[in-house]
Order: C-alpha cells, then sequence, then structure tokens
C-alpha cells in the first residue's frame, strides 16, 4: 500500500468519513460505488448505469458488474472495519445469483464471520429493493496482508 492511501485511510478513520478511501479505489471509481451508510455496518450502493447492462431486453445489469461490486464492497468493509492498514487481498469469491438485477440502484451489505490474524471469512449480500429479497449473495476469503 502507499503511504498516500495510508494517510487516506488513517484520515477517514479519525474523522468517520470513508468516501476518500473509495475514491482511491479506481475499481470502485468506475463502477460507481458510493457508501451508502455507516449507522452499524457499511452499507455500499451501485448507483443504476446504462453501461452496466448486461441483457438489453430485460434490462439487466451485467453479473461480472454485480460480482465486482461484491468483492469490492467486501474489500472495502474491511479496510473500515479492521484495525490494519494493509490492503486485504482476494483469495476466492462464490457468488450465487438469485434473481435479475434491474436498471436500479443496488445496495451491498457486507458481514465478516471470521477474522484471523491472516485470513477473513466474508458473507456479502446485493439487494435492490427489499434486503430479505437479495439478487446475490457471496462468500469471500480474503488474506490480511501484515504490514
Amino acid at each position: 500500500m502507499t503511504e498516500a492511501m495510508r494517510k487516506i485511510l488513517q484520515q477517514c478513520r479519525d474523522n468517520g468519513d470513508f468516501d476518500a478511501v473509495i475514491d482511491a479505489v479506481p475499481y470502485a471509481g468506475l463502477l460507481g460505488i458510493k457508501l451508502h451508510s455507516m449507522d452499524l455496518q457499511p452499507t455500499f450502493i451501485l448507483p443504476a448505469n446504462r453501461d452496466n447492462i448486461g441483457n438489453p431486453t430485460l434490462p439487466a445489469i451485467h453479473g461480472g458488474v454485480i460480482a465486482g461490486c461484491m468483492e469490492t464492497s467486501a474489500a472495502l468493509h474491511l479496510l473500515m472495519t479492521m484495525e490494519s492498514i494493509a490492503l486485504p487481498k482476494i483469495i476466492d469469491f462464490s457468488i450465487d445469483y438469485l434473481r435479475a438485477g434491474r436498471l436500479q440502484d443496488t445496495f451491498v451489505s457486507c458481514q465478516v464471520w471470521r477474522q484471523g490474524s491472516r485470513v477473513a471469512n466474508v458473507a456479502i449480500n446485493a439487494w435492490q429493493t427489499d434486503p430479505g429479497e437479495p439478487i446475490a449473495t457471496a462468500r469471500a476469503h480474503f488474506l490480511l496482508v501484515q504490514e
């Protein structure tokens, strides 16, 4: 991790505003991921965007965009909630698509099931209108690099 990113992350942790961390991740910027809520746990939003459409007939968001948003959100969630300043590195990612992601805002929440000194296991849910009706669920393992 660069020294500039370390400073951004530390400042965000100090003031509780993590928008600068999200802005510092190029892929999050490409997708347009934003922090929707930071109440008890971070919730991310993937704003509706015609460029993210994979099936124009429905129209439905491309599955790769949904998966990329979920994986990036999980990594950001770990950055925001763990004490380390090291970027987590993805080990594996498994996704289940449950229903079509329509052309509307998509919300993503993460739950850390287990965080050890070297590996974190994260559950990720994506929904659009009702958190009880997810469009996709995923599981991810991250390597927590010690710096």
